[in-house]
């Protein structure tokens, strides 16, 4: 009788730990606008679009983040914003970032050699929540260049 007591407490006990379970947040870039250009620093409004893949709301306290452009180094930012991001939902939540003149003269030497499109990034950092602590945030994705008028289009498939 005991056993069958402990066997059946074990069993509700892995099925509670299995229904507490939760994916992290995806974070990806939504938008990102020019606030400050000065000689040594570079200042953007950028927008972050959290989705919440869980069948439970999830507060978002703060986070800390990077953007790479093309494998190099962009721009950086933190944020104290909170922010509940709804059950399968979605959140935009905007906030600053620094880039330094280095990163911009960088980027603007490979956008110089042309023939592309649009331009990799990057976004990676950490999300302090209210949930489960602090997580880890990756992901990757094509910034599309506008085209200026006049300019012909790229071939399909290279140069």
């Amino acid at each position: 009788m005991n056993r069958s007591v402990t066997a059946v407490l074990a069993a509700a006990l892995l099925w509670g730990c299995a229904a507490l379970t939760t994916q992290p947040p995806e974070v990806t870039l939504a938008g990102i606008d020019i606030v400050e250009m000065g000689l040594l620093e570079q200042r953007f409004a950028m927008k972050l679009r959290l989705q919440n893949p869980n069948d439970a709301g999830i507060t978002i306290t703060g986070l800390s983040f990077q953007v790479e452009v093309n494998g190099q180094t962009f721009a950086k930012g933190v944020s104290g914003q909170s922010v509940t991001v709804p059950r399968f939902g979605e959140a935009v939540l905007a906030v600053d970032a620094v880039s330094n003149l280095a990163s911009v003269l960088r980027q603007i030497s490979e956008l110089s050699k042309g023939g592309r499109e649009g331009v990799d990034y990057r976004i990676h950092g950490r999300l302090a929540t209210g949930n489960f602590g602090s997580v880890p945030f990756e992901s990757k994705g094509e910034l599309r260049l506008p085209r200026l008028p006049g300019e012909p289009r790229a071939a399909p498939g290279g140069t």
